[in-house]
């Protein structure tokens, strides 16, 4: 029979969304990820992510152990897209104790993963050049991404679409504010030409891709995040055909969950011959070397990793800055 744990066991602390609002920082978490995805991470470190289906909602689930040896956690996201409706959670468990360390409002968390991994995967992708940048959408995810890039790396010039002209515009005129050389376009096409990297965040109502693959250029830098299900498109089938690589945070999951990469197999594309991980590019794994003319596609889903690594770099933060609640009770850890 199980027993309470002889072990003194620590508060469960609680973070909220303003305390991550206050104590996220872009170059902190670039970093973090960054050497999350350098150190060794087999594959039961970061098991795919589940998910419970109802009629017109969802709960999924994604686990992982951070590489830094301090905690092992998992973000559930319940959503609704009947009522667009989501809630975000993440559970830090300490490695070396299994107490229940912290819970973490995964909701502002989630979009400064996404860009900060997305971040990463451009440093090792894109020319070491100030950068063009196309931007496809203009809501939370477009803005943290070019947030997070010009964090990290010097930009020479922005254009942004997306299919509402006062989104745009008022996307355009807030990083203008910011001194950035940033124009508000009336096509995808206009924003994508000529640039070095192109950023998708965003999909059509009818699911059909907004980046065509006849529009990229030699060397072109691709990054999609906005597609993470079978039922979603993003990219049509020739940007995976012409990419050469296809870099994914979670290589298993974008090749066989993903609209994007369903509709290019049906079409006779083997992306599989061509997809790495963003870890074996991070850890600098032998063969990848590209030509400067070969067009790259980073291609993300969200990873537990990620969440994990950057709820633990905000937890480390509160606790120094005293940025969190005691929970009252919490758990029992129990002798096994």
């Amino acid at each position: 029979m199980s027993q309470t744990s002889q072990h003194p066991q620590g508060p469960t602390l609680f973070v909220a969304d303003a305390d991550v609002a206050a104590l996220a920082e872009w170059p902190a978490a670039v970093a973090a990820l960054r050497d999350a995805y350098s150190r060794p991470i087999a594959p039961e470190m970061v098991p795919p992510r589940v998910m419970a289906r109802g009629a017109g909602f969802w709960l999924r689930g994604l686990f992982a152990v951070s590489p830094s040896g301090r905690y092992v956690g998992c973000k559930l996201i319940s959503a609704s897209p009947r009522i667009r409706r989501a809630s975000y959670l993440v559970a830090l468990f300490d490695q070396q104790t299994m107490d229940l360390a912290a819970l973490i409002d995964g909701s502002r968390l989630t979009g400064l993963r996404t860009a900060a991994t997305a971040a990463v995967a451009v440093d090792l992708l894109a020319p070491h050049k100030p950068l063009r940048v196309a931007v496809i959408g203009s809501g939370f995810e477009a803005r943290g991404l070019l947030e997070a890039l010009l964090a990290t790396r010097e930009v020479e010039s922005v254009r942004v679409f997306s299919p509402t002209d006062a989104s745009r515009e008022r996307f355009a005129a807030s990083f203008r504010e910011q001194g950035v050389a940033i124009q508000a376009v009336p096509e995808a096409r206009a924003a994508v030409e000529g640039a070095d990297l192109v950023f998708c965040a965003a999909r059509s109502r009818d699911e059909s891709p907004v980046l065509r693959g006849a529009w990229l250029e030699p060397g072109m830098t691709v990054v999609s995040i906005g597609s993470t299900l079978p039922e979603q498109r993003e990219v049509d089938a020739q940007t995976m055909a012409r990419a050469a690589l296809v870099v994914a945070d979670m290589p298993e999951e974008v090749l066989h969950e993903t609209g994007d990469a369903l509709a290019a197999a049906a079409e006779g594309i083997d992306v599989g011959a061509k997809l790495v991980a963003l870890a074996d590019v991070a850890g600098g794994k032998p063969g990848l070397r590209r030509r400067p003319e070969d067009i790259v596609l980073y291609k993300s889903v969200g990873g537990a990793l990620q969440d994990v690594v950057i709820a633990e770099m905000l937890l480390l933060k509160a606790q120094a800055e005293g940025r969190y609640l005691t929970m009252p009770a919490t758990i029992q850890t129990i002798d096994k």
